[in-house]
């Protein structure tokens, strides 16, 4: 341990001659009050100092990053977490255990788009970036599931559904063709996994609302079914989703003349997302890596109680088509 630096102040004595005046010359009797308070002063000092030196000889332990995962090389996920590993980086998911993409804003980022507003059924481009704390616009995105970036757009009524992947010009600036094919209230999900400068990862959700003005006829969430027709496919799964529990949800996808000869899509042979209906929160679910026979299997965690629009994306023949499931959750 290094030596303390000496402790230094003026000198606390009283100069009084033989009648009690005070006087160069004269005998130096130390004032008892004050003595007392330059020995408390001194005691305090000497305590701080030796409490320094100990504390650098015992440094405190490195503290843990919350939500933050091991990375073991090739993209992995714990079953209904949602959370990103991947290339041998630590990534932390931002958001809480809730459904994400409620906020503009979590865990340093921010989404801003340049405009809100689209004309129903016209072709439009919607055109966003993704800034730090600093306001800065974010240039380095891990690739997560094939793409840097993946954009989901739906109606409020859960109609509508889009999942698209932007461009991102060198300025950060990120673009994509969208069409808004009725009038109402729309939302869109930017879902990345944004690389800061010190090469630390966070796994981010953030939504925001366009709008595309007309009159807006919300429409009812289709009965619950565990099974629906798409493009002559049959789509359907097994498992029943439960508040706070990771379940398993198995899909098979049929055709005329048996199991679909399903092609991966986006590094899977699935991609799942669900919506809550209402505040539209946002669970995006990850695909066991080896497939279960000829089924798919997803791992999902319903954060509450309530209905929830599932949208799997399936492949075959090159060709992406989107079955969508209404779930109720008790």
């Amino acid at each position: 341990m290094p030596e303390s630096p000496p402790l230094a102040g003026p000198a606390l004595v009283k100069s009084v001659d033989d009648a009690g005046g005070s006087g160069p010359g004269g005998p130096v009797e130390v004032d008892r009050a004050t003595l007392r308070l330059a020995l408390t002063v001194g005691g305090l000092v000497l305590a701080v100092l030796l409490g320094f030196g100990l504390g650098r000889l015992n440094p405190p332990p490195n503290p843990t990053r919350t939500g933050s995962l091991p990375v073991t090389g090739e993209h992995s996920h714990a079953p209904g977490v949602g959370a990103h590993s991947h290339g041998g980086a630590t990534v932390t998911r931002g958001g809480d255990a809730d459904a994400a993409g409620l906020s503009i804003s979590s865990a340093g980022y921010t989404l801003a788009p340049s405009t809100v507003e689209f004309v129903p059924g016209r072709a439009g481009e919607l055109r966003f970036q993704i800034r730090d704390e600093r306001r800065r616009a974010v240039t380095r995105f891990a690739v997560v599931h094939d793409k840097p970036m993946h954009l989901i757009v739906v109606r409020r009524d859960l109609t509508g559904y889009q999942h698209l992947h932007p461009t991102m010009a060198p300025d950060g600036t990120w673009s994509v063709p969208l069409t808004m094919a009725e009038p109402g209230a729309w939302r869109a999900y930017a879902d990345f996994t944004a690389v800061a400068d010190d090469g630390r990862q966070t796994a981010v959700i953030l939504g925001a609302d366009l709008a595309a003005p007309g009159g807006y006829a919300p429409r009812p969430l289709p009965a619950p079914a565990t099974s629906t027709t798409v493009d002559g496919f049959t789509v359907a799964y097994e498992g029943t989703p439960t508040v706070g529990q990771s379940v398993p949800l198995r899909f098979r996808v049929t055709g005329p003349g048996g199991a679909a000869p399903l092609e991966p899509y986006l590094g899977a042979y699935g991609h799942l997302v669900a919506l809550r209906e209402g505040d539209l929160g946002y669970l995006h679910v990850h695909p066991e890596p080896v497939r279960d026979g000829d089924a798919v299997t997803f791992w999902l965690t319903a954060p509450g109680p309530g209905r929830y629009r599932m949208f799997l994306d399936f492949q075959v023949a090159g060709v992406v088509r989107t079955a969508a499931f209404t779930v109720p959750v008790a």
